[in-house]
């Protein structure tokens, strides 16, 4: 690739736009340019790495047992319709009709259309395992698309699946496909780890996430000393253990001046009310109550109230996978004013001694606790009446619920739930995800196949996805300094980069004979051959670009020298012209 003929420009500032480094440098390096709001144009340098990318990917999905096809990105309405996602994605799809007012959309993923391929040409046990993959564009509505290419529109994904007749043959596919994409991300030179995550709408019995750690990443996981690993999402609480009832001071309303929000509740109860045990009060010894809206796909709207201790607050990701697919909201004004029983800033599970929620509340407004609320616990709480409190209120004796849910915020230094020390939390961006989706996909569109005794048995399936452009980014977010890219040799663009640095004749004619010696060794060479282009530039534009190895041919070439720079170290050292490829080697 020369640079006096490639398509290929530059940046010397950051794009307006961009917020994080692989944003900013894919587009000053010219890899990559905007054409919308999540929407990007690959120009042939980020190419020549999302090729690199899929390569690898490619040879591991065959060594896998995968085998590759393509599918249409523009998909029909039915298989959608039978699995329900067509109502589910909600706005996340994009819908569009043809000339004949027939529903389409584009592909936000190709469950339906894999299993859809297999009913149609397997029918008997004999057929399978069969695993089949295929790298495609995929196309989801982001609300907020940010950070270049980890977070789009448009977007290209490796989709595989795999299908067997038995839970034992399921598997075995999804340990064959996790091996590979611990390969594929060995060889790829990027950083993972494999955590515990929630199947979510995809359903399944096993679900496991690869993330790659990084500061800006959008997924919370956790990790403990002892190995335990997981999203926040997929995270149990450890239950306390269930408090005898018998002796417990009996409940009683107090008056709560001003005492709306759970600090002041504390500070009230410090200032006026001792405890039965001498300790001191603390949020944790409070009883909120977050009355939030369910929003189905279709619409309907249901108000649930979760109770959890008053040093939490709910995560709004965990909240999402519990409800999941409806979408969560805090209760608004009109919400409130349909349940004037709710009294905001101090509503409880009881009302003038009787329950008002849970299991014989009067509201009919579900109300679900957080797993710490065990039998025999004791609260504060509001009493649905405007500045007072319920003190001394028992679980199992004062009231109860329609269920319990997990979805409080995890904190650095909970406990692990397999018992394996404290956790401690950290950032990543997903890069996979594999998932036994079991027959949830296969009942939905009668895949089914003739087993050994001619009986029609339903075929099993794995979900197993990668994220190709998205790991151009995460490459790029870990691999730079502040000069440019360093891109691992195994992605990089070209394998070196050869910069004819100087105006005589001679430099450049050694330039070229240099780049076509590396070429005629199987190596692919950018090189910058611009004539009235300065040596200062050509430096500045190598670093941008991210080649690890550069090789310059200057002003040594008087001395029978060229230099090797090696990004990924800062090493620039001269050599012998005659010997610059050995050391290059």
């Amino acid at each position: 690739m020369r640079l006096s003929t490639l398509f290929l420009r530059t940046l010397r500032e950051d794009p307006n736009e961009a917020e994080v480094n692989s944003h900013k440098l894919l587009l000053r390096a010219g890899y990559i340019r905007r054409a919308g709001a999540g929407l990007y144009t690959w120009l042939p340098l980020g190419l020549a790495v999302k090729a690199k990318i899929e390569k690898v990917i490619r040879e591991e999905m065959a060594n896998a047992g995968a085998q590759e096809v393509f599918f249409p990105a523009l998909l029909p309405r039915e298989p959608f319709e039978a699995t329900n996602r067509w109502t589910e994605y909600g706005d996340n799809l994009f819908r569009l009709q043809d000339r004949k007012k027939t529903d389409y959309l584009l592909a936000p993923t190709h469950e339906e259309m894999f299993t859809l391929l297999v009913k149609d040409l397997y029918g008997s046990y004999k057929d399978l395992p069969v695993a089949l993959y295929q790298i495609q564009n995929k196309y989801r509505d982001e609300a907020r698309p940010r950070a270049g290419l980890l977070r789009g529109r448009e977007f290209v994904m490796k989709d595989a699946y795999s299908f067997d007749v038995t839970d034992e043959g399921l598997k075995a596919a999804y340990q064959a496909q996790r091996d590979a994409y611990e390969r594929i991300f060995t060889r790829l030179g990027v950083d993972y780890v494999i955590v515990k995550a929630d199947a979510g709408a995809m359903g399944g019995s096993a679900s496991e996430e690869f993330l790659s750690p990084s500061p800006i990443g959008e997924d919370t996981f956790v990790r403990s000393p002892g190995g335990y690993a997981a999203n926040v999402e997929a995270v149990a609480t450890v239950v306390p253990p269930a408090i005898a009832i018998e002796g417990q001071p009996a409940a009683q309303v107090i008056a709560t001046p001003a005492a709306s929000n759970i600090k002041r509740v504390v500070q009230f109860a410090t200032d006026n009310v001792q405890r039965a045990d001498g300790e001191p009060w603390t949020a944790a010894h409070t009883l909120k109550n977050n009355v939030m809206a369910l929003v189905s796909p279709e619409g309907k709207r249901e108000l649930v109230v979760f109770g959890l201790p008053g040093d939490r607050e709910v995560d709004a990701k965990r909240a999402e996978a519990a409800f999941s697919p409806n979408e969560v909201e805090q209760a608004n004004e009109e919400d409130f004013a349909k349940h004037p029983e709710l009294i905001k800033g101090y509503i409880g599970p009881v009302k003038d001694g009787k329950a008002l929620l849970g299991l014989e509340g009067s509201s009919k407004i579900r109300y679900l606790l957080d797993p710490r609320v065990v039998e025999g616990s004791a609260w504060i709480s509001g009493a649905n009446e405007s500045e007072k409190h319920i003190f001394d209120l028992v679980k199992g004796r004062d009231f109860n619920a329609d269920g319990i849910v997990d979805i409080a915020e995890v904190r650095e230094g909970d406990q692990a739930p397999d018992g394996s020390g404290e956790l401690q939390l950290a950032r990543g961006i997903e890069i996979g995800h594999v998932f036994q989706l079991g027959r949830k996909y296969a009942e939905a569109l009668g895949l089914q196949v003739l087993d050994e005794n001619g009986k029609l048995v339903t075929v099993t399936m794995g979900s197993y996805g990668i994220g190709v452009t998205r790991l151009v980014a995460v490459l790029a977010e870990a691999n730079h300094d502040d000069k440019g890219l360093i891109w691992p040799s195994a992605v990089s663009p070209a394998d070196v980069y050869v910069v004819a640095a100087g105006k005589d004749d001679v430099v450049y004619e050694t330039a070229e004979k240099l780049a076509a010696e590396i070429v005629a060794t199987g190596r692919t060479v950018i090189l910058d051959d611009r004539l009235k282009v300065s040596p200062g530039v050509k430096f500045g534009d190598a670093e941008l670009v991210g080649v690890p190895q550069i090789i310059i041919v200057g002003k040594g070439l008087e001395q029978g020298e060229v230099d090797l720079w090696d990004r990924r170290t800062g090493e620039r050292r001269a050599v012998p012209l005659q010997s610059a490829l050995q050391e290059l080697n």
